[in-house]
């Protein structure tokens, strides 16, 4: 690793932890105004970590997150914005229950089977956002936001007219749910009921975002039509194409976003089943700066604030600082990261005109 590449690197990660102490710094002071104590509140928090319990449910928290956030970081390495991750997740949750539902396989085929019906769900719904980018130009984030409020209406419509079950099966009660998965489309546990295997899943899928993106030739032409559409096109690279293939891999990691709580928890599909981790990983994304390692630990971070937050209440402090230290803390990663991203801009320029005059003064000797 060259010195310039472990600089930037290092410049990338001071940045984000630079927003986290913001974001604990604001956090004390929202706590000091309404009465509350920061050091006990911060100290019960961030005590609970060397609980075995926080723990696991920290990583079973993270597994959705790692994997919806692999999900924003593609599309944002095409320049993309990717907002509809929720509802990409959302039509791959109904229909992997139902689909994966009415069948029968042995426990490896299953599972594979319904892997397979979330992704190709999941790009599907995104792939209507890519085809409008490419074919009349619609803005990505308008549309996602718009598909986002279609996937949620027409899932719960088709859900609560189509799917729903009482446990006689009839369709007019107030347990909402569909029919449960066959235990063979039921993913195993690594920790019996308190740590789920798909943190597995969502530690290949970080591998192979990781070999995708920084080790393939379509990786290269990714990045490059993320950074200059025009130059990348002069090279032979088709950027209409790689917006819509950008697309249906970002909806294809959408889809198993859900999975975790679908295949390894409850079983069958519920209205709140795995409500926010698709908005969520946009977070994650943002502090862990589209790169694997850093989705990896912010995951975890933000799957610790959130099982740890419970603690709270029991020193009479509101657990919703913790949503709003999240909040803080994305809000502090766009500022910082931007205001950095122009700090590195000027020194490279600097560099390269020093470079440059020192090139003349050789010339002109």
């Amino acid at each position: 690793m060259n010195r310039q590449k472990l600089q930037r690197m290092l410049v990338t990660s001071a940045s984000s932890v630079l927003a986290i102490v913001v974001a604990l710094i604001i956090c004390a002071v929202i706590l000091l105004i309404t009465g509350k104590d920061p050091v006990k509140a911060y100290s019960t928090l961030f005590g609970a970590a060397g609980e075995t319990k926080v723990l696991q449910g920290m990583l079973n928290r993270a597994t959705p997150l790692m994997i919806s956030a692999a999900a924003v970081a593609i599309g944002f390495k095409m320049n993309l914005f990717n907002i509809g991750v929720e509802g990409q997740m959302r039509v791959a949750l109904l229909s992997t229950a139902v689909i994966g539902g009415a069948v029968n396989l042995p426990a490896p085929l299953h599972i594979a089977f319904c892997f397979v019906v979330a992704m190709a769900t999941g790009a599907l719904w995104a792939g209507f956002a890519g085809w409008l980018k490419v074919k009349r130009n619609v803005n990505e984030v308008i549309s996602t936001i718009m598909l986002n409020f279609i996937a949620l209406s027409v899932v719960a419509w088709s859900f609560d007219t189509f799917f729903r079950l009482d446990k006689e099966g009839e369709s007019t009660s107030l347990l909402v749910k569909t029919k449960d998965l066959p235990r063979s489309a039921w993913f195993p546990d690594l920790v019996d009921r308190r740590l789920n295997g798909m943190l597995i899943v969502a530690i290949v899928v970080l591998v192979l975002f990781w070999v995708l993106v920084w080790k393939t030739k379509f990786g290269f032409q990714l990045r490059a039509s993320g950074a200059n559409a025009g130059a990348a096109r002069a090279t032979g690279v088709n950027p209409k194409k790689m917006v819509l293939i950008s697309m249906l891999i970002s909806g294809a990691l959408a889809g198993l976003v859900g999975m975790r709580a679908l295949m390894g928890d409850v079983h069958a599909y519920q209205n709140n089943l795995a409500e926010q981790q698709g908005f969520n990983g946009i977070a994650v994304a943002l502090l862990g700066r589209n790169h694997p390692v850093g989705i990896f630990f912010s995951a975890l971070l933000f799957g610790f604030l959130g099982e740890a937050s419970g603690r709270l209440q029991l020193d009479d402090i509101p657990k919703e600082i913790v949503t709003i230290m999240t909040g803080i803390i994305v809000l502090a990663v766009v500022i910082i990261n931007e205001a950095v991203k122009r700090w590195d801009d000027r020194r490279i320029q600097r560099r390269a005109a020093a470079m440059i005059d020192e090139k003349m003064v050789e010339a002109a000797s």
